[in-house]
């Protein structure tokens, strides 16, 4: 006689079903890490072959269903789609009375807080905006990263413990956001990550164009470093001719990068002035040395 299989996830208490709509590289991981502590992922909306797979692949025992079909199907809801669709997508929704009361329904945008649910919270669903500040692949490597990360958490008061539980659950640190500072709040996320990828792939590019075989290689140590000097230390982290006050190897840099990229050069100007504010505000650079620098910057400009 045989024994009945065993579930692969010990049934717990207060576990809701979870369904996903916008199966992208942010959707399907969090209903995966949410699946690792015993949720169950029923339902996912996939349109694209990739998005498709990635529910096959994170999301195994969910059915691929339209969004109104997620909704009815799911406790709790993952609406995970670009920012600009999302408005559009939960008042459609509301219209097609997807939306249920004590529904919980979480989106993942940095920019919204929780207006942009008030279709499904007028008629009693609860609104959580939850982004995660992560940069993610869409594959089950995320899931890990998640731990320890932070979440921009915004939600009416009664509903915080929910909203913290969850990101708890995923190992990771809720940070609450108010309702009026999460553009603020996610232009700063987006300024660091997204021109960082900007200003290291512009320095590789510069790098190559000096003869460099290996420019990745050769900057990943330096780049690492000043990443961790900066999350430490802040504005003390900064070194080189800038802070030095050495106008005259800045002037040299904006004439060379100039001859290989403008635009690049002009990404330097912009970043070297803003450097000499922030070095002399940190009392990192006297205000003599300053004005040499920036009137470097501009003879340099003049002559380009």
């Amino acid at each position: 006689m045989t024994s009945a299989p065993q579930p692969a996830t010990p049934i717990r208490p207060g576990r809701l079903s979870v369904g996903v709509i916008g199966t992208g590289r942010v959707g399907a991981v969090l209903a995966a890490a949410l699946a690792r502590v015993g949720h169950r992922p029923v339902a996912a909306s996939a349109v694209s072959d990739a998005s498709r797979s990635r529910a096959e692949t994170l999301l195994p025992g969910a059915a691929v269903m339209s969004p109104p079909e997620v909704c009815a199907a799911a406790e709790l809801v993952l609406v995970t789609v670009p920012d600009d669709q999302l408005p559009g997508l939960i008042e459609g929704l509301a219209a097609v009375d997807a939306w249920r009361p004590g529904q919980i329904v979480v989106h993942t945008s940095g920019r919204y807080g929780i207006s942009v649910l008030e279709p499904a919270q007028r008629v009693g669903a609860v609104p959580l905006a939850l982004h995660p500040v992560m940069t993610f692949t869409g594959t089950s490597i995320d899931i890990d990263r998640l731990v320890g990360a932070s979440f921009g958490v915004t939600a009416p008061a009664a509903f915080l413990p929910i909203a913290d539980a969850l990101v708890l659950e995923m190992e990771a640190e809720p940070v609450h956001v108010d309702e009026s500072a999460r553009p603020l709040y996610h232009a700063a996320l987006a300024h660091a990550s997204n021109h960082l990828v900007t200003l290291v792939a512009s320095s590789a590019d510069l790098l190559e164009a000096a003869g460099i075989d290996e420019p990745r290689q050769v900057l990943s140590p330096l780049v690492s470093a000043a990443l961790d000097n900066v999350l430490r230390l802040g504005d003390r982290a900064l070194t080189g001719p800038v802070m030095r006050g050495d106008a005259a190897t800045v002037a040299r840099h904006i004439d060379e990068i100039g001859n290989v990229s403008p635009q690049t050069a002009d990404l330097y100007v912009a970043l070297a002035r803003e450097t000499a504010r922030r070095a002399v505000d940190a009392g990192l650079l006297s205000e003599a040395d300053a004005d040499a620098v920036l009137d470097a910057i501009e003879g340099a400009e003049d002559e380009r």
